[in-house]
């Protein structure tokens, strides 16, 4: 894992996949068939996001970790 960012997961059945979000990175998410594959996608995601971010000149959040509330 390159990102230091939290990873929540869980299973969704109206998805019927294994959901991945970033809190610290809003609207950051990923799914996959399995709790892996989600975070191999999620990962490619977080990655895609920082550089979106730095194409548009934003603010990139820092990784703090666990966060108290998810």
């Amino acid at each position: 894992m390159k990102n230091k960012y939290q990873i929540i997961l869980y299973w969704s059945d109206e998805d019927d996949a294994v959901i991945a979000e970033v809190p610290e990175l809003a609207g950051c998410m990923a799914d996959g068939a399995n709790y892996s594959e989600a975070i191999v996608n999620v990962e490619t995601v977080i990655e895609q996001w920082i550089q979106t971010a730095k194409d548009l000149g934003r603010e990139i959040p820092l990784p703090k970790g666990k966060l108290m509330y998810a």
